[in-house]
């Protein structure tokens, strides 16, 4: 049996009508449907993503993220999320997610779990061992600069401005130039 597009459509409504299928037509009252969540806390907060600053509604239960949303109040997205955006729980609730910081030895090929009181105090000795290594307080012309080329940093699109701000003054106090930000490249 060959059955065109047209054909089709007419066995289909054929087939409604005669299962007793009725359709309306006339415009009914509108009813918003909600993700709400029974239960939950909401939070307001801004996506971390990119620099347009979203906002998004969070919800949590027992300190977990179990749904988020556009924030329809928000005068930016109005409600509208990016698929980024739209995944953050996948993010806090990934059992994928590294929560132990891990450490590979130069020329070593496997990493090891490490404390995070080790790791941070690993990452302060290189950083005090480069920046010393490398301060340069006057310039060829004998300006005074008090600046180091060795290090440089990627800023994070995660951090909120007033992060940001701080991030700055910590950096510019070691001395940076390069410093750049993630919402920028």
């Amino acid at each position: 049996m060959d059955i065109t597009r047209r054909g089709f459509l007419k066995m289909s409504g054929a087939t409604a009508l005669a299962g007793g299928v009725s359709v309306s037509l006339r415009p009914g009252a509108a009813r918003a449907q909600t993700s709400k969540l029974v239960y939950t806390k909401e939070t307001t907060t801004i996506c971390p993503y990119c620099g347009v600053g979203c906002g998004i509604i969070v919800q949590t239960r027992d300190g977990r993220m179990v749904n988020s949303e556009g924030d329809p109040d928000h005068p930016i997205n109005e409600g509208a999320l990016c698929p980024k955006g739209s995944s953050l729980p996948q993010l806090s609730e990934n059992i994928n997610r590294l929560t132990k910081p891990l450490y590979r030895a130069p020329f070593a090929k496997e990493w090891k779990e490490v404390t995070w009181d080790w790791a941070l105090d690993k990452i302060a000795e290189n950083v005090k061992k480069t920046r010393d290594a490398s301060f340069m307080v006057k310039n060829d012309k004998g300006e005074t600069v008090n600046r180091t080329d060795a290090m440089a940093s990627v800023g994070s699109a995660a951090m909120d401005n007033e992060e940001c701000y701080l991030y700055q003054k910590f950096l510019r106090g070691l001395g940076l130039v390069y410093i750049e930000h993630q919402a920028r490249i």
